[in-house]
């Protein structure tokens, strides 16, 4: 069995098994700026749990949730606190990484938001306040492959490697013949774009179970006709469709098919398919993040 990187899972809801408040425009920020310390036992939940891997929370830390009048005053300061609290909790392990995390500017599942100036203000903030406490870069919930060039852009600089991680549109069985980003754009093109901006490794993140194995199929395709060697990874939602609205407007009921041991199963789906980087996204939790841990040891 290939080597497998285990990655952490959704922080929203770890967030909220630490007691910490969410709600909207700040949603995760909120914890930032007022419970940092449940920030640190969540990631540290995650450490304790087997992640090799924890992503800074600066998901919210935009103006799109802060607002631009706080982001301006507060930005800088919140994307800082978020590398440092990972990072304090990375250190309860051993030799777990920290990813920064650029999220997509103008929101959740919202490619037609984009824009490249006001992509590049914001992300400038948090890659200069996260850079000293960050191993890797992680663009993630990515909709579309512009999002993605705008986060090689913000990164070119710092020397760290840079992972891609696009989020799919969930409808099936439509994408089990030609998965697509939710901007309608292809998965082998996004893969091809993300290599040719520089990744190091190409990514599926936020999105049902079902979709992300011709997503996997796919990119691995494009991996291999161009020679390359980038691993390709998974980590998903455990909510059902959710392409008629942004993510995180509510903290919505998780599927009961994707308690720890159903969510495993997609999992192994994912490994034979030939993903060698697992975690989850919205809605797996540490215990998930735990019986994943257990089951790949089993599986070594």
């Amino acid at each position: 069995m290939a080597k497998i990187t285990l990655l952490d899972g959704g922080l929203s809801r770890e967030l909220e098994r630490c007691g910490a408040t969410l709600r909207q425009p700040e949603w995760s920020g909120l914890a930032l700026m007022n419970e940092p310390e449940k920030v640190q036992q969540a990631h540290a939940n995650f450490v304790a749990a087997g992640a090799q891997i924890v992503t800074t929370n600066s998901y919210a830390v935009v103006p799109f949730h802060l607002g631009q009048a706080r982001f301006d005053q507060d930005g800088a300061m919140l994307a800082q606190r978020s590398g440092v609290l990972a990072r304090a909790a990375a250190a309860t392990g051993s030799d777990v990484r920290v990813a920064g995390c650029l999220p997509p500017v103008g929101g959740s599942y919202e490619p037609q938001n984009f824009d490249a100036a006001d992509s590049q203000a914001v992300l400038s903030v948090l890659v200069d306040n996260l850079t000293p406490n960050v191993d890797l870069w992680l663009g993630e919930t990515l909709s579309c492959i512009d999002e993605a060039r705008a986060a090689a852009r913000a990164v070119a600089d710092t020397g760290l490697p840079l992972w891609i991680s696009y989020t799919l549109r969930d409808e099936l069985p439509d994408q089990l013949d030609s998965p697509v980003l939710r901007s309608g754009e292809g998965v082998a093109d996004a893969v091809r774009a993300a290599i040719e901006a520089g990744a190091q490794a190409v990514l599926f993140n936020c999105s049902m179970p079902e979709a992300m194995q011709p997503a996997i199929e796919a990119a691995l395709q494009v991996v291999r006709e161009g020679g390359h060697d980038i691993p390709v990874g998974v980590y998903a939602n455990a909510f059902t469709a959710e392409d008629d609205g942004a993510a995180n407007e509510v903290l919505s009921g998780i599927r009961k098919d994707l308690d720890p041991e159903g969510y495993g199963t997609w999992v192994d789906r994912w490994l034979a398919a030939g993903a060698t980087i697992i975690g989850g996204c919205c809605g797996i939790d540490a215990p998930h993040i735990a019986a994943l841990k257990s089951h790949l040891d089993r599986q070594a």
